[in-house]
């Protein structure tokens, strides 16, 4: 038994990646130091790679068929269920969101309540999408014609450093909430809160592989994302590098992803709309005889 005088050491955790419903290591086996933005040691994390970064594609892809191919309805419930598991941990990443953002407890908590009724929003959008943005078109001749949002696929999802939860879910619920599937990086300065959100994911109903994530440097991670012929698209809303932004736009080219472009200094707390959403489905249109 420890003496009166004797201190008690916290146990601090070391935070993995998150690919395919799993919590592996780094396969580089490295690691960074995550600090608070008064420079304070908060905890290890693992600085993902090269290979990390071609893992967390294929797993993303072997999960798409299901997570698309599920009824709008079933990923709703799905998402409901994540922000009520948000809520219970809301204490947790109120601390975290104070740490690293340096903001004190009121801000944090605000942000935290913004990142949960955000998710909230999204989760309810993912039975009314095809409602609200498809179509029977009129059409001369013996033909009905129908348009309707479909997922575009795998999508390489950049996270902004601040905010650093209510930025993170901002783009990744619009990203999931139609049926795709992510694979977001968590740039180093944000990824306690990323990392906490993915055990939310472990723990809940979520399939395994629909979201993916790999935290360290967006510098090394971005190009074999970019690059990858197996990512359909990529929002770079996180990148705040120019320069590397418009490589990637040039990297995505060769399999014609579709690209979401970083907008300078974005307003996460404005009404986020259906634009986000949008940016991911494609309009899929069937022609069908009439009486047939």
């Amino acid at each position: 038994m420890p003496g009166a005088d004797s201190v008690r050491l916290a146990v601090r955790k070391t935070y993995k990646l998150f690919i395919g419903g799993a919590f592996p290591r780094s396969e580089s086996g490295r690691s960074f130091e995550v600090t608070s933005a008064q420079g304070a040691f908060l905890a290890n994390a693992a600085l993902g790679s090269r290979k990390d970064a071609r893992d967390a594609v294929k797993a993303a892809r072997a999960a798409f068929g299901g997570w698309s191919g599920a009824t709008a309805y079933n990923r709703g419930q799905i998402l409901y269920r994540i922000a009520e598991m948000l809520e219970g941990r809301r204490d947790q990443f109120v601390a975290e969101v104070s740490a690293v953002d340096g903001l004190p407890a009121e801000a944090a908590e605000a942000q935290v309540d913004a990142a949960i009724d955000r998710w909230v929003w999204y989760a309810g959008w993912s039975d009314k999408l095809s409602q609200v943005r498809g179509t029977v078109n009129p059409v001369a001749g013996p033909y009905w014609n129908v348009s309707s949002p479909e997922p575009t696929g795998v999508v390489a999802v950049f996270a902004p450093v601040r905010p650093s939860l209510l930025g993170l879910v901002s783009v990744l619920a619009p990203v999931i909430v139609s049926g795709n599937t992510a694979v977001l990086v968590a740039p180093e300065a944000a990824g306690l809160p990323a990392i906490t959100l993915a055990e939310v994911l472990a723990t809940s109903d979520l399939p395994g592989g629909v979201v993916n994530m790999l935290t360290g440097r967006v510098t090394e991670l971005s190009k074999p994302l970019a690059e990858h012929l197996d990512v359909d698209a990529l929002d770079l809303t996180g990148v705040s590098d120019a320069s590397l932004a418009t490589e990637m736009e040039r990297a995505g080219a060769q399999n014609l992803k579709r690209i979401r472009r970083p907008v300078p200094d974005p307003d996460w707390s404005s009404d986020p709309g259906l634009d986000r959403m949008m940016s991911f489905l494609e309009i899929k249109t069937v022609w069908h005889p009439v009486g047939v």
